[in-house]
């Protein structure tokens, strides 16, 4: 006899023999406990990060953006290269949230809510560096489109840079929205279990009265598509505006056409890092290996060896186009890229982003914790050096050989940097300890289909006799 409802052979997203009620115990079990020690000793380094990020900040704001390394040939340095670098890790939770779910994909329910918590620190953490980088931040509000009541003063809508003012708050702002409307559901869990008046009043007022009704399931799910629907666009359209900003110019080594896909295809591949590396720790700290499994590990792989071989491809492209346009200045400035003062980044760069990831060719080491664990961090080390590499060495030698010079970062835009840590792993620690790391209701919505108790069942049932299945029936009744 032959049942056909999902396969069985397909690994299961959902370990051991698990009930509805097990899954509720399990992912609300860090939220109802006391942290560990684990987690308070991550926290308060997360703290102090932040603090010395903040009296970089203002060490800068206080004596001026002379405090940095840059000068009037490498005007964007450091801090433009760490911009595009968060944006890019904010990529990956929309993804997984967005286009996953449209596709109709099981396996993102064990990882969206992180990657999507993700999406919104990193997001935080990359529209600081611009602010601070115009140096009098105190101005900032002239990017903002209102009436002109300033004289002659007025935002101008032709630089790319605005455009990523309007693309990185819509970004923003949609993906706080989808973010948010799924907890929805959990927090009225969470509120039904608390067992203090304070914790029912603060989930219940997060849980907006939600009932479980099913005119709120169907609402539910018809804003879950329709956020996605709006999402699925942005994750192409924010990061093609980023590429803007460089392939708009007439700079050698930045007007390149391949610079939008090329830099959405490197944004998915360092957000995908960027959740592995979070979702291999919270299943280790929260004890949650049934939930994100080898599956989810493995599958999340698969995106980066195909992200990472369209980022190397589009480097050999770079390479090519600069010999094929016979442009001397394109070719000097590839020339120098890979041979020049600052060949050390261009080679660290290739080593991590395209030799790195092809490891996970092999179903091994797509499976292995350890070695995703440390490759997932080699992978945003390379992209981090894909942004320097682009900004500093297309910059650092320019027409004039006079104005030639060598850029190095000085502590307070590492100390910004660092600080940024501190933001991102502050939030992501309190969002772990009062917000359900995995969507409660979406995974028990795939715990009848996926389930590895499901599909054990459905395996002994599949290989009975139609006799032997009848008796079974019957013995049920």
């Amino acid at each position: 006899m032959h049942l056909k409802y999902e396969s069985f052979v397909r690994e299961a997203l959902i370990n051991g023999d698990k009930t509805y009620g097990q899954v509720t115990e399990d992912i609300c079990r860090p939220i109802e406990q006391k942290p560990s020690k684990l987690w308070y000793m991550g926290f308060a380094f997360s703290l102090l990060l932040l603090s010395f990020g903040a009296f970089s900040v203002f060490w800068e704001v206080y004596w001026g953006i002379g405090t940095w390394g840059i000068n009037r040939t490498v005007g964007w340095g450091w801090d433009i290269t760490n911009f595009v670098w968060w944006v890019g890790i904010g990529h990956a939770g929309t993804l997984i949230s967005a286009i996953l779910l449209l596709f109709r994909q099981g396996w993102r329910t064990g990882v969206n809510r992180a990657a999507e918590a993700m999406t919104i620190f990193a997001v935080m953490c990359a529209g600081q560096f611009p602010i601070f980088h115009m140096g009098r931040v105190w101005n900032a509000f002239y990017v903002l489109p209102y009436p002109n009541t300033r004289g002659s003063l007025w935002p101008n809508f032709n630089s790319a840079l605005l455009w990523d003012v309007f693309a990185i708050s819509t970004y923003f702002t949609v993906s706080l929205l989808f973010w948010y409307s799924g907890l929805v559901p959990d927090f009225a869990t969470i509120r039904d279990r608390a067992k203090t008046k304070l914790r029912k009043r603060l989930y219940g007022l997060a849980s907006f009265g939600w009932t479980g009704t099913a005119k709120n399931w169907q609402r539910f799910e018809s804003l879950c598509l329709v956020l996605a629907g709006l999402s699925t666009p942005l994750v192409l359209s924010v990061h093609t505006i980023v590429s803007f900003d460089f392939a708009t110019s007439v700079i050698p080594g930045w007007h390149a056409t391949i610079f939008p896909p090329y830099f959405v295809a490197g944004a998915v591949f360092s957000g995908f890092a960027m959740v592995n590396t979070l979702l291999v720790l919270v299943r280790k700290i929260f004890r949650l290996e049934d939930y994100i499994t080898i599956g989810h590990i493995e599958a999340m792989n698969k995106v980066i060896v195909l992200t990472g071989s369209i980022v190397g491809v589009a480097y050999l492209t770079e390479l090519f186009m600069a010999w094929y346009s016979q442009v001397v200045y394109e070719q000097q400035a590839f020339k120098w890229r890979v041979l020049g003062p600052y060949w050390w980044s261009y080679w660290a760069m290739m080593a991590c982003n395209v030799v790195s990831p092809q490891f996970f060719w092999f179903k091994k080491l797509r499976r292995n914790i350890v070695f995703t664990f440390i490759l997932s961090i080699v992978v945003n080390i390379g992209m981090w050096f894909e942004r320097f590499v682009i900004i500093v060495t297309s910059l650092y030698r320019d027409y004039l050989p006079s104005s030639w010079t060598y850029y190095s970062p000085t502590w307070t835009e590492l100390g910004f940097y660092i600080g940024t840590f501190g933001l991102f792993f502050t939030c992501f620690f309190l969002f772990a300890k009062y917000f359900p790391v995995i969507a409660i209701a979406e995974i028990k919505f795939t715990l009848k289909t996926s389930g590895d108790n499901y599909k054990r069942e459905m395996k002994r049932l599949d290989e009975m006799s139609v006799p032997e299945f009848i008796h079974e029936v019957e013995h049920a009744h």
